[in-house]
């Protein structure tokens, strides 16, 4: 039975196609991989397998640093990334280009030093450095730690459900759970533009998600073949329930942001008669 499609909003679409320049650089070494292996070349072979392996875990890195990257400027609230991935990848593009030039294509040291430097000094230039700064405002009585402890719980939490989400063929459970995430990272980003909210939402962001969590983790536990159809109606009201307090918990959001924003404007109206 075919699932519905998750929605993928089309920022989360630009942060995977970023970095695919990067691939332009596996095209000839795999090419040149594979006409060694036509002429049966073993030396060739070897050498330019690790010219590619080596290029295409720059790649990988390359990849984790830009999601990193989009997570950090997409959230108003979180620490600078403690892995420098996109600083690795421009060292390992600049030891893969001299590997490639010096010891699979037998250029000389200076010219393949220099295709190195070019190389890590292009990708610096092109991706940029990793953020280095915490994005940790004064939140008053609340610690920010405890504000990205809590979130970070709830992220790992949904990234569960998604995972879990991928087993369940269930289309209609399917449609109901994509809609549930849909609202709760929703709620999760209102959470973190405003992390005053975090002590109320906390209910929300560890009770509500872990549970979802739970049953889905024992729902993919069993083969859907020996779910009844009473358990799986029970299923579908769970997910209109759970999804009728993330309307409301949304909504409460924005009318307590609302709230703030009448309380600045009052305050403001008054500093400016006096």
């Amino acid at each position: 039975m075919a699932k519905t499609k998750p929605y993928k909003p089309a920022n989360i679409l630009l942060k995977r196609e970023k970095g695919t320049l990067l691939y332009l650089f596996l095209v000839p070494l795999f090419i040149a991989v594979v006409i060694a292996l036509f002429k049966i070349n073993i030396q060739a072979f070897l050498l330019n397998s690790i010219s590619f392996a080596l290029f295409f875990f720059t790649v990988k890195l390359s990849i984790k640093g830009f999601n990193q990257e989009f997570e950090y400027k997409n959230s108003s609230l979180i620490e600078a990334p403690k892995i420098p991935y996109k600083t690795i990848a421009a060292f390992m593009l600049g030891i893969s280009s001299f590997f490639a030039a010096y010891i699979a294509g037998d250029k000389s040291f200076i010219s393949s030093l220099f295709f190195s430097v070019i190389a890590t000094t292009g990708y610096y230039m092109y991706y940029g450095f990793d953020p280095k700064e915490d994005k940790l405002e004064n939140l008053g009585d609340i610690s920010a730690e405890f504000v990205l402890q809590t979130i970070g719980e709830a992220k790992a939490k949904l990234l569960t459900i998604e995972s879990n989400m991928d087993k369940i063929e269930d289309t209609v459970l399917h449609k109901k759970l994509n809609i549930a995430m849909i609202k709760a990272k929703n709620i999760l980003k209102t959470i973190q533009e405003d992390p005053k909210d975090i002590r109320v939402a906390r209910k929300f962001l560890i009770v509500y998600i872990d549970g979802v969590a739970k049953v889905t983790d024992s729902y993919v536990s069993m083969d859907e073949d020996d779910i009844d159809s009473k358990t799986k109606e029970k299923l579908y009201g769970l997910m209109e329930d759970l999804n009728s307090k993330f309307d409301k918990e949304l909504e409460r959001l924005k009318n307590n942001n609302k709230f703030d924003l009448d309380v600045h404007i009052d305050v403001l109206k008054e500093q400016i008669k006096n």
